[in-house]
Parts: C-alpha cells; sequence; structure tokens
C-alpha cells in the first residue's frame, strides 16, 4: 500500500491490526480466479449489512436451464428467510454444508465440489462450498475451471499465475448468510469469523449456468466485491457450523 492512503489509516476498518490478520487468511481462503480478497485501500465504502444487489458485470453468456446438471430437485422458492438445518463435512479449513437434495452432488477426484440445486438453499451451500474450497490453495486452477461463470473474468483467472498463500494461522468460518435471488441470478453476502474474533462480509454474485451455480468475477478477474469489516451479525441470519 502507498504512502498516500497512510493518512486515511486511521478511519479504515481495514487496517485495524485483528482484521488484518484476520483478511491475510482470507486471502488464501479464496482462489485468485474466483473471489480473491484484497484489502481495500480506504477508498470503498461500505455497504449496509443485509442488503445485496446484481452486479452489473454479470457475463451475458449466462443460461436459464432450470434443471441440474446431476439431477437435483429445483425449487419455486425465491427467498431463504431463516438458517437451513444442515450436515457440515470440514472441507480444507472451513466447514461446509452437505445435504442428498441441495448439494454438492458431485465431487471429483481431485475434491472440487460441484452441482447445487436450483434454488436459494442451492446457491447459498455452493457459495459456502466455493469458499471452502479456497481454503486450499492448490485447488485453485481447478476452481476458476470448474466453478467460475463464463466469461471474460474466468479466461482472465485461467490466465492468472498461481496465488501463494501468506503464512497465517488464524482460522475463519461462516457465521451468517443473506440470500438475493432469481432464477438466473443469486447474490450471497457472507458474514465471517475468525478465531481472533474479527467479523467480515462480502457479496459473492453467482449465475445459473450449465445446470449449476457458477462464480462469477469481473472482466479483469478481479473480485466484483471487496471485503468489508462488521461489528456484529446485525441484518444476517445466524448460521454456522464451527
Amino acid at each position: 500500500m502507498s504512502q498516500s492512503t497512510e493518512s486515511t489509516t486511521e478511519s479504515n476498518p481495514f487496517t485495524k491490526p485483528g482484521f488484518i490478520i484476520a483478511a491475510a487468511l482470507v486471502v488464501a481462503l479464496i482462489a485468485a480466479a474466483v473471489v480473491i480478497f484484497l484489502i481495500p485501500k480506504g477508498q470503498a465504502q461500505p455497504a449496509p449489512a443485509g442488503s445485496s444487489s446484481a452486479a452489473a458485470t454479470s457475463p451475458s453468456t449466462s443460461a436459464a436451464s432450470g434443471k441440474s446438471v446431476c439431477g437435483l430437485p429445483a425449487s419455486t422458492e425465491t427467498a431463504l428467510g431463516k438458517a437451513p438445518v444442515s450436515k457440515w463435512e470440514l472441507v480444507g479449513t472451513m466447514a461446509a454444508p452437505t445435504d442428498p437434495n441441495v448439494g454438492p452432488g458431485k465431487t471429483d477426484g481431485q475434491g472440487i465440489r460441484s452441482c447445487f440445486a436450483h434454488s436459494p438453499q442451492g446457491a447459498l451451500y455452493a457459495a459456502v462450498n466455493l469458499w471452502a474450497l479456497g481454503s486450499d490453495p492448490s485447488k485453485e486452477r481447478a476452481i476458476a475451471d470448474q466453478l467460475a461463470a463464463k466469461g471474460p473474468g474466468r479466461d482472465a483467472g485461467m490466465k492468472a499465475p498461481q496465488t501463494a498463500a501468506p503464512p497465517t494461522n488464524v482460522k475463519v468460518q461462516i457465521a451468517g448468510f443473506n440470500v438475493s435471488y432469481t432464477a438466473n441470478q443469486a447474490v450471497v453476502e457472507l458474514a465471517f469469523k475468525a478465531d481472533t474474533g474479527a467479523l467480515a462480509s462480502v457479496r459473492t454474485t453467482l449465475l445459473w449456468q450449465d445446470g449449476d451455480w457458477k462464480g462469477v468475477v469481473a472482466d479483469s478477474g478481479a473480485p466484483l466485491e471487496e471485503p468489508r469489516q462488521i461489528r456484529d451479525l446485525s441484518g444476517f441470519i445466524p448460521w454456522s457450523g464451527a
């Protein structure tokens, strides 16, 4: 970070030591071509907790076919107003939800978990599993290849050099969520809690494409949203597996 931003340090919550430690793990958690978290340079303004909006940069190639690629049942529901009862499994260093009717319906030889139901709950599970998979940096390229939405962002991510995970012992787990949903697109805002006690949130945009939920990035391969510090879980539906 340049010295020109030094004057904003005091007002920028991302420069607080506890959050910087947690954010370092966040960088390790997310594959570069899918959802990389970078500490903002003091310019981004936090959005109100619990609000979500669809990204205008979503690829135009999104497919709206409702049929799941692995045959999971679809739902006509358009909202998820309470925490689902879930079985949780450790994926990398993060607990991720699983349900035979929601997903993941497929796990390949590299451990990539895919195929989630065409429903708000399926979108939520897809987003959390994407995060959990990102806790293993060795899966970065496979995640970009299999779980990123088609478009320039995915292409850019596939060409990006492998990301080195920063050294840290901090662990981060899901603490809550909000889902904004249409049949073709979902915006899942997840709250994360580090074992240091720090809380942060970020929105993940997903497209229903080729019978599954795919993560969206900007055309450059950069994240659509940057993380923000939150004081508590106000505005989120509490939900955790660890």
